[in-house]
This record gives C-alpha cells, sequence and structure tokens, in this order.
C-alpha cells in the first residue's frame, strides 16, 4: 500500500493518526484520564502502527500523548471492574503495541507521566525524548501490577539490571533529568517541546536512504537472542542486499561529487 506523501490525518475514538510526508504521529488521545490505556485503546495503537508498518510511504513514526501526559499506563478502573481482556501470552500486548517487530524506527515523545505500562509503550520505541517536567517510573509497583508489556525485559536490557531493578523494585518516581543521565531517555529539551524534537529526529532519519537504516537498526535490535557467529552473519546478510540493491553505490557517487564532506548533510 502507497500513500501520498502529504499531510494528512485520521480521526480515531482514544487515539489520532496523523501523517506529514514520511512521518506519522500517533497520539494517545484520553487526557482526561492521562492518556491511560483501556482495551479499546490498546486495539487502536495496534492498528495505527499496522498500519504505520505497511504504508511504504511512512518511514518513522513518533508516539505521543495528548493534554500534557505521554501515558499513566493501563487504566486500572478496568481492571478493578474485571474488564481487562488483554492478559493471554499469544495476544498482543496488553498496552497494544509492545509485542510487535516493527521493520521501521518509532520515537516516543514523553511529557508528563510516562509511568507503569506507559513506561513500557515508550520501552518498546526506538528513541525517547523527554520534556523537562517529564515522570517516568514504575508506579504500578504501588498496587500489585506486574510488569508484562516487556518491561522486565527491556529494562534490565537497557539499562544494565542493578539500575533496572533499583526502579522495578522501589517504583520511585524518575524525573527526566535523572532518566537522561542514565540512558532511560536520549533527548532531553524544554517542557512542551518533546514532539518537536521528536519530529525533527524523525526527519533526520527519514531523509536517511532506507534500506541501510532498516538493515542497520534490524541488525541492532535482533542480535541479542544471537550468537556471535550468527549476530555477524546477521549483519553481513543484511548489509549485503542493502549493496547489492544499489543503495550503497548511489550513496557513494554522491559522495564523491561532493555531498556529505566532513559530516555535512
Amino acid at each position: 500500500m502507497r500513500s501520498p506523501r502529504t499531510a494528512r490525518k485520521a480521526q480515531l475514538l482514544n487515539t489520532r493518526f496523523e501523517v506529514d510526508g514520511p512521518i506519522a504521529v500517533v497520539t494517545i488521545n484520553r487526557p482526561g484520564a492521562r492518556n491511560a490505556v483501556n482495551s479499546a485503546t490498546a486495539s487502536e495503537l495496534t492498528a495505527c502502527f499496522k498500519r504505520f508498518e505497511a504504508d511504504d510511504s511512512l518511514s518513522v513514526a513518533i508516539l505521543t500523548g495528548a493534554g500534557g501526559n505521554f501515558c499513566a499506563g493501563f487504566d486500572l478502573k478496568e481492571v478493578a471492574q474485571g474488564r481487562a481482556t488483554r492478559l493471554t501470552a499469544r495476544a498482543e500486548g496488553p498496552m497494544g503495541p509492545t509485542r510487535m517487530h516493527l521493520d521501521k524506527p518509532v520515537i516516543a515523545a514523553i511529557e508528563g507521566y510516562a509511568v507503569a505500562g506507559g513506561l513500557e509503550l515508550a520501552l518498546w520505541c526506538d528513541l525517547r525524548v523527554a520534556g523537562r517536567g517529564a515522570t517516568l517510573g514504575v508506579f504500578n509497583r504501588r498496587f500489585g501490577v506486574p510488569l508484562i508489556d516487556l518491561g522486565t525485559i527491556r529494562l534490565p536490557r537497557m539499562l544494565g539490571e542493578g539500575r533496572a531493578l533499583d526502579l522495578i523494585l522501589t517504583g520511585r518516581p524518575v524525573p527526566a533529568a535523572e532518566a537522561l543521565q542514565f540512558g532511560l531517555v536520549q533527548r532531553l529539551v524544554d517542557a512542551g517541546k518533546a514532539l518537536d524534537e521528536a519530529k525533527a529526529i524523525a526527519k533526520q532519519i527519514a531523509d536517511h536512504p532506507q534500506g541501510a537504516v532498516r538493515a542497520d537498526r534490524r541488525s541492532a535490535k535482533s542480535q541479542w537472542s544471537l550468537s556471535l557467529a550468527k549476530a555477524i552473519k546477521a549483519e553481513y546478510d543484511g548489509g549485503v542486499k542493502v549493496v547489492s540493491s544499489g543503495e550503497s553505490q548511489a550513496g557513494a557517487r554522491e559522495f564523491a561529487n561532493g555531498k556529505g564532506r566532513h559530516g555535512a548533510d
């Protein structure tokens, strides 16, 4: 499926899916609940990212929240009423896309709270940009709710076991500045500017030749489960496909003609 690379918008009940050129912005739109995700919202988020993955005109997605918060986790009111219907090991994640394996990058633009399942959504993304007023943390620890959207897997891999367990066991709030220091977020910007920065990063990524971007991303993410020998082969196989496609030769010709010298665009 190919779509025109022009700005367009589709309105959903609990989410928004907006596209500008090669960038899709997926917004959790439940500001009255601090963008807590219920089962319906989780289904919409999954549908949004399936749409993003299937659209050849889209290169990068941004996940964010409306009304000054990223996401306060799963809607515990639904859990309290016994209406949570997404608790199965083989289905999609309770928060929606957290078990999806996309071939294109996603950036989290975080303001306000990114806690509990909301933190797990942010961890699913490739990069995290946070406003200075943002707070991250495993707040579900306070209510006897476990991490089941891969938080116990992604946090140790990203931060190391010690730091991950500090967050997992205590449930303490983590200010955005501290999150930057130990790599939980990659960019820290003024409050209210996270989405703008995420769009700038997304444009930078989308402007690169996408074959090599996706091959290198795929290798970096898949190597966790591979032996060194298999990881080396996977990197080589992915790289050779890009070179064989002609993308690398085209880029080399541009460099030879003067583009990109000394790190310039």
